[in-house]
């Protein structure tokens, strides 16, 4: 049963929210110890502490993350993953997930911190983490440039001239459309638009400011507060930013 609890946590935190049929037929396909659709909605019916600590609620049949039931999102949500694949890694990685906070560090996420530590925070490592942590928050529940702007006016940071901020954004963009989301069932954008190729999924633009018309691509670049992502939530709900408002943004 504490197996079958890790697999609702980790399935929640990857895709937001799991329908109990696809739980069963996901765990069943990972572990040789069966378990079966009267143990899950059991679960459903009488949702454990253990999970409900772990940012886990029940809706109808399905285990839903916290985030999605406070701002009201579980309908747009259903609505939103509509036709698209599960995106299911291996057993090992899946139950990563179950951390709190824990994301896939892929090799754009790699890219961006490297660049950032190298050329934006004079090689403070702490910084450059916490930095890119927050950027990944924004790609992973709703990207738009003038968050990331915000983050690094958060951090201080002073970029050397356009060029450089060309190159920042685009390894944003890259992150993002590399980062998994929920309303992609834990895939990417990326695959997303190689599994499906339609225009309405088409990917971010390749260009950090080509946002499709308009006289000028210039984003005004005005420093102001920012909350970080790991920072307690200005709501005063005592929890992290990332746990709480930061996806209503």
């Amino acid at each position: 049963m504490n197996k079958l609890l890790d697999y609702i946590i980790s399935l929640t935190q990857l895709q937001g929210l799991i329908h109990k049929e696809k739980l069963l037929e996901i765990y069943n396909l990972q572990n040789e110890v069966q378990a079966t659709i009267e143990e899950v909605s059991i679960l459903l019916e009488n949702l454990p502490e253990y999970l409900k600590e772990n940012f886990v609620y029940s809706h109808h049949d399905y285990f839903v993350h916290e985030t999605i039931m406070e701002f009201d999102e579980f309908d747009i949500q259903l609505i939103q993953r509509k036709g698209k694949p599960f995106y299911i890694p291996d057993k090992k990685e899946l139950l990563k997930y179950k951390e709190d906070g824990y994301f896939e560090k892929n090799s754009q996420y790699k890219k961006l911190l490297s660049y950032v530590l190298k050329n934006l925070v004079h090689g403070d490592k702490e910084q450059a983490e916490s930095l890119c942590e927050d950027v990944q928050g924004f790609c992973q529940v709703g990207f738009k440039v003038q968050d990331v702007f915000k983050t690094f006016n958060h951090y201080e940071i002073k970029f050397k001239d356009e060029k450089q901020i060309h190159e920042v954004m685009q390894l944003v963009m890259d992150l993002a459309n590399n980062t998994r989301i929920w309303e992609n069932n834990g895939h990417t954008p990326q695959e997303i638009f190689e599994l499906q190729e339609k225009p309405k999924l088409r990917k971010l633009p390749k260009e950090p400011f080509d946002f499709g018309g308009g006289d000028s691509n210039v984003i005004e670049f005005k420093s102001q507060e920012k909350i970080g992502r790991n920072d307690p939530c200005p709501c005063g709900s005592g929890k992290k930013y990332k746990k709480c408002c930061l996806n209503n943004h």
